[in-house]
């Protein structure tokens, strides 16, 4: 595949071919699996509307479940974005209140759990809530899918998967990514293709965790940087202090980018086994490519 770059600024015909050979494998994995349909958890943003537009395109808009899933009062604009974009597209959608359920698990388990006092390096009681919220969610898709004999079709973007910035088992954990091979940026071209309104196409990343979260905070970069250096160390090969120097970007921050990937190889892999005797050793994913 090209670069990210030159993905944007290629002709339609280009971004034309991703959109059928992402269609052609919504197709084929539905089929393969004898499923009557899939669920895409939808949060108004880019990544999810882009998967529910191909998956109702590559299976017809009746067999396509669409699910938000607000758990704070920052998620409820994104669920009406996201039923609007369901009507628009013909499909099913459901809306599903998480704040209940939190509030619950917040009230009885987290005491039981939480370990108090910690030296800083391990998760805020924040970021763990976060975790917990996206895995709350991808049960209640699975809960569905498996009601309607329908896989869980997942959202995240390359730029995502490699960085790590998914939470395991969350929405990390789905059937498929369609749009796994797909940078970021790319993505954003392939919306614009699709026709999808600016206002879905150019919105401020965000995983929607906390008021006024962004994508580029977390990450301590935009995706035009982050995609930039990661097509040209992973894909290419290149070095990062080369990288970095080419594109203007602080080498710092290259090399912090480049090591989430290593770092987060266990969120791209199944769960090792030890392999013993003749058994072979389950594969994991060392390789940030």
């Amino acid at each position: 595949m090209q670069s990210p770059d030159s993905f944007v600024q290629s002709p339609s015909d280009d971004v034309a071919e991703v959109e059928s050979a992402v269609v052609s494998f919504l197709r084929e994995r539905v089929r393969a699996a004898d499923a009557d349909g899939v669920v895409v958890a939808m949060s108004g943003g880019l990544d999810s509307t882009v998967t529910a537009t191909l998956a109702a395109e590559a299976l017809g808009p009746k067999r396509v479940l669409g699910l938000a899933m607000p758990c704070h009062k920052t998620d409820a604009t994104a669920a009406m974005e996201a039923e609007t974009v369901a009507d628009q597209l013909g499909i099913a959608f459901q809306r599903v209140h998480l704040r209940p359920l939190l509030h619950q698990f917040d009230h009885d388990v987290v005491p039981s759990l939480d370990p108090g006092e910690t030296d800083g390096s391990v998760p805020t009681d924040d970021r763990a809530l976060g975790n917990a919220v996206a895995r709350f969610r991808m049960t209640c898709a699975y809960y569905a899918a498996n009601r309607t004999n329908r896989l869980v079709v997942g959202t995240a973007n390359r730029s995502e998967l490699l960085l790590g910035y998914v939470t395991k088992f969350g929405d990390g954990g789905a059937d498929l990514f369609p749009l796994g091979d797909l940078y970021k940026t790319e993505v954003r071209a392939l919306g614009r293709h699709l026709g999808l309104p600016d206002a879905i196409v150019e919105r401020t990343p965000t995983a929607g965790f906390r008021a006024g979260q962004t994508d580029a905070d977390d990450l301590g970069a935009t995706y035009d940087v982050v995609d930039s250096v990661l097509w040209r160390v992973v894909e290419q090969g290149d070095p990062v202090d080369s990288v970095a120097d080419s594109l203007g970007v602080e080498t710092a921050t290259a090399s912090r980018l480049v090591s989430m990937c290593s770092e987060t190889a266990h969120k791209r892999a199944m769960p090792p086994t030890p392999g013993l005797g003749e058994r072979p050793r389950r594969p994991t994913d060392s390789d940030p490519a």
